[in-house]
């Protein structure tokens, strides 16, 4: 297994980063949106993500039950782009996203550190770094800020590589 996590702020160029090391890889590509699009505008930012990946390329959209997606669809001769984690936990957590009867976070968090050291193949993470700035007001802010911080450092534990992304160019933090 070669687990990448890459790490960005917003419009960092994380994305990009994550397709291109996909193309690079020259393996079949599935790609994991996990977005679920809540109003035009957001639904305007999935399109463009769309739009940049090759046809042949695998996308499944699944918002919750990452662990048990990637489980199902990694493989060694695959790369899998999950893009992004940062969606995955605020949609579990926030209860205007309405998650499914039985997604716990816990749960959810655990099932993907379980089985992230298991999978065969390429395994690109995609996810925000949101330490850098003020702790926000409210507390769901609060929550989702720390709960991802934890998120990040656990799966960069695990990771063979982590990088940080910066106006499109890439710093390596590990591998």
């Amino acid at each position: 297994m070669a687990t990448h996590l890459i790490l960005g702020g917003a419009r960092s160029g994380k994305s990009a980063f994550a397709e291109k090391l996909a193309i690079e890889s020259h393996l079949n590509v599935t790609y994991i949106a996990t977005a679920q699009i809540y109003d035009a505008e957001f639904g305007k930012r999935v399109a463009h993500h769309k739009v940049r990946r090759p046809e042949h390329w695998q996308t499944i959209e699944q918002p919750f039950n990452l662990a048990e997606t990637l489980q199902t669809y990694a493989k060694a001769d695959k790369c899998m782009i999950v893009d992004c984690l940062t969606l995955w936990l605020a949609q579990c957590i926030c209860p205007d996203c309405a998650p499914p009867e039985g997604v716990d976070w816990a749960e959810e968090r655990a099932a993907l550190l379980e089985i992230l050291p298991t999978l065969a193949g390429t395994i690109l993470l995609v996810s925000n770094e949101v330490g850098m700035g003020i702790v926000p007001l409210g507390e769901i802010n609060r929550q989702f800020q720390d709960e991802q911080g934890r998120l990040n450092q656990a799966i960069a534990q695990l990771a063979a590589k982590v990088s940080f992304i910066a106006a499109g160019l890439p710093l390596t933090l590990k591998g």
